[in-house]
């Protein structure tokens, strides 16, 4: 088994042969779950970007131009109904995706947690006087967890993000492939920024996480009876108490910096988009004005911007993502 060492920035990981061999046996068993789960995203997707269509309709041929005299009261009212009843639609979708990926993530952990403990079990002497008790323990728990979120957050957050973004662009560019390219515009001024903050804060959790494991072997090797009487006997309480606040304040200023990471990144999001539905709105809105586009099609555009960026920015830092649920992955088979 290969050391418990340091481990190296998840984007100049190099995984082992055979990992993603080893990943599809563990999810070989639930591949009909995973096949409902991937197609209830599918079907929230479609649903999700029906709405501004409908909208669009409602204003431009329900409401009209010049209402009382061109609207249409019951189509404005079955629409209102069809928006209705996607929304219930969304909301059992949605409520059967978390069904399904609890299923998924509880049996993984259950299935992996199973194979460590019982093959740590099975491991000779020697084995634990050179491992450190610590370090497996954070296998056990971090690295399995990590695992577990390949499934249930990173494949579904892809595979989610990436149809909503061609939905969202497709129906776009249906309403006005003019103002789809100008919203398109101010998308490199955010991913850039959003990229480097995400591979930031990436690099932040693992070292989060390693100084997390580094202390809960410090603890578990001092807080047990052989442990507290080497350290009465021979150690130096003093020195090991600074270290562990040293790596402790490091923890504090991660959680910190980390904090403050994400401020920034949502505050960029929300800002480029509301920028982005400014320009929406003064462009469209000329346009509407001089009878080239209709007011229901400005609004279902800017709608459809609210649903664009964050997907995308997603997508950008997707490759991070894959690599920290594959390296969760590989660790847990370093024991196995």
């Amino acid at each position: 088994m290969r050391s418990f060492g340091r481990d190296p920035s998840v984007t100049d990981v190099q995984l082992a042969p055979g990992t993603g061999r080893r990943i599809v046996r563990f999810a070989a068993p639930y591949k009909r779950d995973l096949s409902v789960f991937l197609a209830l995203i599918v079907l929230a997707a479609f649903a999700a970007v029906l709405n501004p269509l409908i909208f669009k309709v409602i204003i431009d041929d329900g409401i009209g131009t010049n209402p009382p005299a061109t609207g249409d009261p019951g189509l404005v009212i079955s629409l209102a109904l069809l928006v209705a009843g996607l929304a219930l639609f969304e909301a059992v979708l949605k409520l059967w995706q978390k069904w399904c990926s609890a299923r998924i993530g509880e049996g993984l952990i259950y299935d992996m947690r199973s194979q460590v403990y019982a093959h740590i079990s099975r491991m000779p002497i020697a084995f634990f006087t050179r491992t450190q008790t610590g370090a497996l323990i954070s296998r056990i728990n971090n690295d399995v967890m990590g695992a577990q979120s390949a499934f249930t957050g990173t494949l579904s957050g892809v595979v989610s993000n990436v149809i909503g973004v061609v939905l969202t662009l497709i129906a776009m560019a249906i309403l006005s492939w003019q103002i789809t390219l100008l919203s398109l515009v101010l998308l490199p001024v955010f991913i850039v920024p959003a990229k480097l903050i995400g591979t930031r804060l990436q690099a932040l959790t693992r070292e989060s996480y390693s100084l997390d494991a580094q202390m809960t072997n410090e603890m578990t090797e001092r807080f047990n009876i052989s442990g507290a009487l080497l350290v009465k006997l021979f150690g130096r309480p003093s020195v090991d108490a600074a270290s562990f606040r040293d790596k402790a304040g490091r923890v504090r200023d991660i959680g910190i910096t980390r904090a403050m990471y994400g401020a920034v990144f949502f505050v960029s999001l929300t800002t480029v988009a509301a920028l982005a539905t400014a320009m929406v709105y003064g462009v469209g809105g000329v346009l509407a004005a001089s009878g080239s586009l209709g007011v229901g099609t400005v609004v279902a555009l800017a709608a459809y911007l609210t649903r664009l960026y964050g997907p995308l920015t997603a997508l950008s830092n997707v490759r991070v993502d894959v690599m920290t649920a594959l390296v969760s992955f590989e660790r847990v088979f370093e024991v196995l």
